[in-house]
């Protein structure tokens, strides 16, 4: 299905804090409106409110704005590509959310952006967006200049003041129905839960059921998942591979995230690796080897992490959606000349089309977080994987946008794609359970596949 249109409002609903005494209409005077201009609920709802939508305001009897007061000039409308089209269809009546409850809240400078470009009338869009049934305004910088064009607009009638009392009553009853008045802090009680091992048990767990393996094994070859954990030499790649700030992306400690392993606690990949294998087992990192050493060193296989650097918001903005440099170079200079595992670390499909030949196993493995751990679970055979993609998987950028159903629907990795796997445990017990006792031969192999995998020792 195509994305929704972007919206700077956010409906909060708490029909169930609020008796029905409370709630009041929604019905804004045409009046108060500039004749011309698109206004914050006409540019991002449909025209007539249907439901799980909030209704307009009424307003208040007896008070209109008086007609010589100059209303603020909107600039010309513009509105992106993105969001010429018909409104979304009304919600199922099962679905719908009762009306006239709860507040609503803009995003980060979401008023600005009512004006194109951004903040180029500032005073219109106070006006519009206040009118137009925002009870809570985020300002995160100007909020001086927010307070004098509202004082202004309401001193000059243009925002009755029954406005601003509605808003502000809508804000007050949600902060006394959740008692934030008589306990304004949080609960403390369990803060010494926060990153404990259960929870980082039940991370790990996530990180392994969502993690989505794209190939394994060439051309139909024998699967090259999981992978032994007793190998007399290993090689790890790749820049994402020691970095648990790569690992957890965006909003994470920071706006933009970080870089690096000391503003969190959790485990690397490479550490995971190094926790996973047998003891006897040689593990080489180097973040962006050349082919020759790699072809020099008799590796039995390498396993390269790469992909994008973290990002928030439209700092993530991409128009070519590559991984990051060197990442690209690392897969080419190591698996055109050792047996290769790649996992891309990536906050949403990324260019991978021109490498896939050259990929003996390929997981996308998003953004997994502090929980390193979670992906060498599946890589060796610990636990299966199951994970299947929750969007398309592009072959180029030339293709976007691209959704299951339409004409030019032609992926790298449809929707809803990904391949199986069975633990080492599973593997066995359904080869004994498929009757391999009775070929002796067939059994002696399955045995010795397991010891090999585990990386059991006998005295």
């Amino acid at each position: 299905m195509p994305n929704p249109p972007p919206s700077s409002l956010l409906i909060i609903s708490t029909s169930s804090l609020f008796p029905p005494s409370l709630s009041r209409s929604r019905s804004p005077p045409s009046s108060l409106f500039p004749p011309s201009p698109v206004s914050a609920s006409s540019r991002f709802l449909p025209p007539s409110p249907g439901p799980g939508l909030l209704p307009p305001r009424s307003p208040s009897p007896g008070r209109s704005p008086p007609s010589s007061l100059p209303l603020p000039s909107p600039p010309p409308p513009s509105l992106p590509p993105s969001l010429s089209r018909s409104p979304p269809p009304p919600l199922p009546s099962s679905l719908a959310l009762p009306v006239s409850k709860g507040f609503v809240i803009s995003d980060w400078e979401g008023i600005d952006r009512i004006t194109s470009p951004p903040h180029s009338n500032y005073t219109y869009s106070v006006q519009a967006s206040i009118l137009a049934g925002i009870d809570m305004v985020m300002v995160p910088v100007n909020y001086k200049e927010f307070i004098n064009d509202l004082t202004y607009l309401v001193k000059n009638n243009v925002i009755p003041m029954d406005r601003i009392d509605d808003a502000v009553g809508r804000i007050l009853l949600v902060k006394f129905t959740m008692g934030l008045f008589e306990n304004p802090f949080g609960d403390l009680s369990l803060v010494n839960e926060l990153g404990s091992q259960a929870h980082r048990d039940l991370a790990r767990e996530a990180v392994r059921k969502s993690l989505v393996l794209l190939k394994n094994g060439k051309n139909g070859t024998i699967p090259v998942l999981p992978l032994p954990k007793k190998m007399p030499k290993i090689l790890v790649a790749g820049s994402h591979a020691d970095n648990l700030g790569y690992q957890c992306g965006g909003w994470t400690m920071a706006w933009q995230g970080f870089s690096g392993n000391n503003k969190t606690r959790g485990t690397t990949i490479l550490g995971a690796i190094k926790s996973m294998v047998d003891s006897s087992t040689e593990v080489v990192y180097l973040e962006n080897p050349d082919s020759d050493f790699v072809k020099s060193n008799n590796f039995e296989y390498a396993i390269v992490v790469v992909g994008e650097h973290p990002y928030a918001e439209t700092d993530g903005d991409s128009m070519n959606l590559t991984m990051a440099d060197p990442g690209p170079s690392v897969i080419t200079s190591v698996c055109e000349a050792v047996k290769c595992i790649v996992i891309i670390i990536s906050g949403r499909p990324v260019v991978i089309e021109p490498y896939v030949s050259s990929i003996d196993a390929l997981v996308a493995a998003w953004l997994p977080g502090t929980e390193g751990q979670g992906i060498t679970d599946v890589l060796y055979g610990e636990h299966g994987f199951s994970g299947k993609l929750p969007r398309t998987w592009f072959r180029s950028v030339d293709q976007l946008p691209m959704n299951v159903g339409d004409p030019h629907y032609d992926p790298l990795f449809p929707f809803g794609f990904g391949l199986e796997t069975e633990s080492v445990k599973e593997l066995v017990a359904r080869s004994t359970s498929a009757g391999v006792f009775r070929r002796p031969w067939t059994f002696l192999v399955v045995v010795v596949a397991l010891i090999i995998s585990l990386g059991l020792e006998f005295p």
